[in-house]
């Protein structure tokens, strides 16, 4: 499993990529190994506003459907619309093609709650001792 230094991550297993206020949204290889096959992904409206770890969209995989959650505050600028027809992006290139949205942070203090690669790196490997 991969964990790009570049980014940082949440406990929720979604990845950020900021860049100049803007962040890129999506899930980790980790959750969607754990999800399986990726049939559906539904993502917000640009412009829609949320609050750090409100519920923005909704990945369904072959075994379960899964929240996906905002890292940060801020309003939704761009959706990745290629994953209505290609859900499989997220299996294929989770931290690629298999972005899920671009957000314009409101609090860029926020980021500090997120975690590095090798602080997520050991917050996977404790959460699989425990199943």
């Amino acid at each position: 499993m991969e964990f790009p230094k570049n980014l940082l991550y949440t406990t929720q297993h979604e990845w950020v990529l900021h860049e100049s206020g803007i962040a890129a949204v999506g899930i980790t290889d980790y959750a969607q190994n754990q999800l399986g096959d990726v049939v559906f992904v539904e993502l917000p409206e640009v412009g829609t506003t949320f609050s750090k770890g409100d519920s923005f969209g909704v990945v369904e995989s072959v075994k379960a459907a899964s929240d996906v959650y905002t890292p940060v505050s801020g309003e939704v600028i761009e959706i990745n619309s290629e994953l209505e027809e290609h859900p499989e992006y997220i299996n294929q290139s989770p931290y690629g093609d298999g972005w899920m949205i671009k957000m314009k942070i409101s609090s860029s203090d926020e980021l500090q709650d997120l975690m590095i690669s090798d602080t997520y790196a050991e917050h996977v490997r404790k959460e699989s001792e425990e199943h």
